[in-house]
């Protein structure tokens, strides 16, 4: 009675445990997850090496788009002062025109007044003829005051011819001035535009390339945080090999002593009630789809470790024995005792069992065959 209520005691402690543990995995599959974090270790780190990779191709086009962006603003830098040059230039030639166009009013006004005094002078000699001359001649007190009083009229005469010429080429040179320095504004003015439109297209690049170096550092600064968390998984992935190669050699350690260890005549056991259908639905979860060897096969590994003095010495206390049975760990057990999956085949195979029937010898593993594992192969296991 102390023996079945120990018993039943702990059967209600592993369900506890069972109902609050973490995913686990049998023994027999510790190499195959193994691997498979290995090979996913593999994966992360090509993962985090083509990122690393994509984060250079990145930075060169964004280090060459920064020298770009150098030469464009030194372009536009350039391109400015030539427009502020020319402003000023356009400005200086506007003031020359208007200086000009002031000068061309004021030689106009000259020339007016010069031709409205030669008007006088001609409407005076015509309206008093040939006396009036006459007159200036012979008022003369001698004849050397004759000579240059007629000396002087022909001067006067003389004068207004020429000033009155000299005006008029002085006003053709000023329009014709006035002209060359419109047209050279002109030119200016296109000049202008020119430089404006260039200085726009320039400004239009610098924005674009600016635009394009902050997509460039915004992919690398996400690039950047992805291999961050790739590093992260490489090192969580990492400990997990470190776990699960230290579980491998404690299992490869526990099999070793197993088979050096003391072992129990199956007439020494006493099964409690409830080991019958635990030990058929476990064998239903691990080899359900096995030919009835690999059946018994499961049931005489659960027994071998009853049996030997190096695990648990009940059937309760094997199965629910910490990462040792996946289908414990993952709930397909709970859910085969709750609804009764196990077959016919499962049940005779945990009678026999349980009566001492082996096929794998003193084995206390099994698990899906791998390169370099030897033992009993059966159905899809290898027993050792």
């Amino acid at each position: 009675m102390k023996r079945a209520g120990r018993q039943i005691a702990i059967l209600l402690f592993m369900v506890i445990l069972v109902a609050s543990a973490p995913e686990t995995v049998r023994a027999t599959s510790t190499q195959e997850k193994l691997d498979k974090a290995k090979e996913e270790k593999a994966q992360t780190e090509s993962a985090l090496q083509q990122t690393k990779e994509n984060i250079q191709g990145m930075q060169g086009a964004k280090d060459s788009l920064q020298g770009q962006l150098s030469i464009l603003n030194d372009n536009l830098e350039e391109v400015s002062q030539n427009l502020s040059e020319l402003e000023e230039s356009i400005a200086d030639k506007e003031q020359e025109i208007s200086d000009t166009q002031k000068a061309l009013e004021e030689a106009q006004e000259t020339v007016e007044w010069q031709y409205d005094c030669m008007k006088k002078r001609i409407k005076f000699i015509y309206e008093r003829s040939d006396a009036a001359y006459m007159e200036i001649l012979f008022s003369s007190g001698s004849f050397g005051d004759f000579l240059n009083k007629s000396q002087y009229i022909e001067q006067v005469a003389e004068y207004d011819r020429r000033m009155l010429s000299e005006y008029k080429e002085t006003q053709e040179q000023i329009e014709k001035t006035k002209a060359e320095l419109e047209d050279q504004k002109e030119e200016l003015d296109g000049l202008r535009e020119e430089t404006e439109a260039e200085q726009g297209k320039v400004a239009g690049m610098v924005k674009s390339t600016a635009n394009n170096i902050a997509g460039y550092a915004d992919q690398i600064s996400q690039a950047e945080n992805v291999a961050l968390a790739y590093e992260a998984q490489v090192k969580e992935q990492e400990a997990n090999i470190a776990a699960l190669q230290k579980q491998l050699a404690e299992e490869q350690a526990m099999s070793r002593l197993a088979a050096k260890s003391t072992w129990r005549d199956i007439s020494e056991v006493t099964f409690a009630e409830g080991d019958r259908e635990l030990l058929a639905q476990l064998i239903y979860c691990e080899a359900g789809a096995e030919p009835y060897a690999g059946k018994l096969a499961v049931g005489a590994v659960v027994i071998n470790r009853v049996l030997s003095s190096v695990y648990p010495d009940t059937v309760v206390g094997v199965v629910y024995q910490n990462k040792q049975f996946s289908p414990v760990a993952s709930g397909r057990l709970a859910l085969a005792l709750a609804e009764g999956r196990a077959t016919q085949a499962c049940y005779q195979a945990a009678d026999e069992a349980m009566s001492g029937v082996t096929n794998v010898g003193n084995c206390v593993y099994f698990r899906t065959p791998i390169p370099g594992l030897t033992g009993i192969s059966i159905g899809g296991h290898i027993f050792y």
